[in-house]
């Protein structure tokens, strides 16, 4: 963060200070004691399990020199900045640090939101935008109230760009976000059915994931997937500029002849001036491909030399771990592990990929958990990815964890199958039937919601049974 003195942060989130209001923080802004380095501001917010404001004398012998409380601490020497709400506070925080480094240069902020593929396109961003300048992205998936705004407040007057992952909690997230990055870019990537269960409809996600474009300037510009219906809607509720990737035929930035191997992903990516280049990702999945459509477009109107974004991309090994990492071992076996996240999107797009590789000739075993915050659709998508478990000829179904086991009925009553989908109450009884049966050639996708835990499950299949 830029260097501000505790009464410039009060002025900024309308605090109360109690304490040297002339001491200036000189390093970072964090709500985790552990990260607490010397010069830095620690944000005391109570969390879901525990207090902030108990941590506040772990971060001043860390080097912490000012807090923002909720309440006084009067057993903790440091000036002190109280307010009502520090999570919002820390958002005023963050919006006064970015107006205050663009009013001095010529930051370029990037907004990414959609269903899926998000921290793929924020990573692939990161890799490509750092070549040519200073980039700020956040790291895992922050992109929540707490996380994005987190995120910015990295940004110094050395930075060129800001990436912000814009993650929706509800009617209005979005839209709070956007207010506090300003994106002279704002990206939509997709709209699915992640978090349908917490927002009641696609439809409600359509409208919070456009508050995004909402939000954009009329010298801002929309980066629009002209392939999905509900994001080529959002056109006409934005005044921005709108440039459109994808695979249709108006796309401006268009990908045609995808290819999928156990060693990556290609395509035929055509600019807008009617050039062509060659694209072949590390990553791998068919899906992957809209995310890189995204991101080259992003780094094309920034002016980043076609050549090297390119560059940039291919030479990413994986997306981010547990995020169809693939996983070589000495047998020959090879597991796919993308249990980091999962919604009915994403698994289909994952399994497709799974019965696209096993063409090659190689046995296909999918090991399916949980999808969570379905909510009332989760009965009906649990048993619908069953079905196309089956209508894939995926070999092997094994399904982990009684909150899929509608993944496993789904399967059993698509088709004949005898014995092909397994259930498992546990990850343990799971783990040592799939150890058991595996063979040298196969090919495994362990695909879940984070909550189930399944990606401990696909690190512990690496170790080969003697």
């Amino acid at each position: 963060m830029i260097a501000l003195s505790v009464a410039e942060i009060a002025k900024a989130i309308s605090g109360q200070i109690n304490g040297d209001e002339t001491v200036v923080v000189t390093g970072s802004v964090e709500t985790d004691s552990r990260l607490v380095k010397t010069g830095s501001l620690f944000v005391a917010k109570p969390g879901e399990e525990t207090d902030g404001h108990l941590f506040a004398p772990a971060a001043k012998a860390s080097g912490a020199v000012a807090l923002i409380v909720e309440r006084w601490l009067e057993d903790v020497a440091l000036p002190q900045i109280l307010v009502e709400d520090a999570v919002l506070a820390l958002g005023e925080l963050a919006k006064y640090v970015l107006a205050t480094i663009r009013s001095k240069t010529d930051l370029q902020v990037i907004g990414v939101t959609g269903s899926n593929g998000k921290t793929t396109t924020k990573n692939m961003l990161r890799e490509i935008l750092s070549k040519v300048g200073s980039t700020i992205a956040p790291i895992e998936s922050y992109n929540n109230e707490v996380g994005a705004p987190y995120s910015i407040l990295q940004t110094t007057l050395e930075t060129k760009f800001l990436v912000v992952e814009l993650g929706a909690g509800g009617p209005g997230s979005i839209d709070y976000l956007a207010q506090i990055a300003r994106p002279n870019i704002g990206v939509v990537l997709k709209v699915g059915l992640a978090h349908v269960g917490e927002f009641g409809g696609i439809e409600t996600t359509a409208q919070i994931k456009s508050e995004l474009v909402q939000a954009l300037s009329d010298d801002a510009t929309a980066v629009l997937n002209a392939d999905d219906g509900y994001v080529a809607d959002m056109a006409e509720l934005t005044q921005a500029n709108k440039v459109w990737f994808g695979t249709v035929g108006d796309a401006q930035y268009r990908a045609s002849d995808q290819t999928v191997a156990i060693d990556g992903t290609s395509f035929n990516l055509h600019w807008p001036d009617g050039a062509q280049a060659q694209v072949k990702l590390q990553i791998l999945g068919e899906h992957h491909v809209m995310n890189a459509l995204a991101a080259l477009t992003v780094a094309d109107l920034l002016q980043v030399p076609r050549s090297a974004a390119v560059a940039a991309i291919e030479a990413m090994p994986l997306a981010e771990r547990w995020r169809m990492q693939v996983l070589n071992r000495t047998d020959g076996v090879t597991i796919i592990n993308d249990a980091y996240n999962a919604s009915p999107d994403s698994t289909k797009a994952a399994l497709q990929t799974l019965a696209q590789l096993g063409k090659s000739g190689r046995r296909t075993i999918a090991i399916l958990g949980e999808m969570a915050e379905l909510g009332s659709e989760s009965r009906e998508q649990h048993d619908a990815i069953g079905r196309i478990v089956v209508r894939l000829n995926i070999d092997q179904l094994i399904v982990v964890g009684m909150g899929a086991k509608l993944i496993h009925m789904g399967a059993e009553q698509e088709g004949s199958w005898a014995g092909e989908s397994k259930f498992f109450e546990s990850i343990d009884e799971a783990l040592a039937y799939v150890r058991g049966m595996l063979r040298a050639g196969d090919l495994v996708l362990v695909k879940s919601s984070k909550s189930a835990n399944l990606r401990h499950l696909g690190d512990n299949l690496m170790e080969v049974s003697s």
